[in-house]
């Protein structure tokens, strides 16, 4: 019986950072879709509810405690322009943790890693982030925890099915 050793290996390699920021712009889609579906059906807040929450992180806490969750044009687009952005930033870091450790060699290797991304992501943005959004504690819960899941596992998918890295080239002439 062999032994694999080495399951995790450092080289110095480059991310693909453009194909980092397309899949954390395509998970971010994907969980906004999923998460649409699933408030739609489930939530009685409504479909709107996850926007209302997302977009006083900058337009103020007083657009949280709005009395309804119904359709704005404003509170949605910017909702969607943060939900994209933060998907952008995480999917470079994913792709910074990913390259240089091979995560992204085998595509176990990057369901596992983009779950334990997507669970770490969830921890940090409902219990760390809440101290300064305090609002966001309502979305604690069994579905965020599944759709960060998806998004972990889809940006991770993602960047080793299309990502193109290569090894850091010596400055050393030789």
């Amino acid at each position: 019986m062999e032994l694999r050793q080495h399951l995790i290996q450092w080289e110095r390699r480059r991310p693909d950072w453009v194909v980092g920021a397309v899949a954390g712009f395509a998970a971010g889609a994907v969980l906004m879709v999923l998460d649409l579906l699933w408030s739609t059906v489930v939530d009685p807040g409504g479909p709107w509810r996850t926007s209302h929450m997302i977009a006083p992180i900058f337009t103020g806490a007083d657009a949280a405690r709005a009395p309804n969750y119904d359709f704005s044009v404003g509170v949605v687009a910017i909702a969607l322009a943060v939900h994209y952005v933060v998907g952008i930033v995480f999917g470079l870091i994913l792709a910074a943790i990913m390259t240089p450790l091979h995560l992204d060699s085998t595509l176990e290797k990057a369901i596992g890693t983009g779950a334990v991304f997507g669970v770490v992501l969830y921890v940090v943005n409902f219990y760390g982030l809440v101290h300064l959004f305090p609002w966001l504690a309502e979305l604690r819960g069994w579905p965020t925890i599944g759709a960060h899941l998806v998004f972990g596992v889809v940006a991770a998918l993602l960047y080793a099915k299309l990502g193109r890295t290569a090894p850091v080239k010596s400055s050393t002439a030789g």
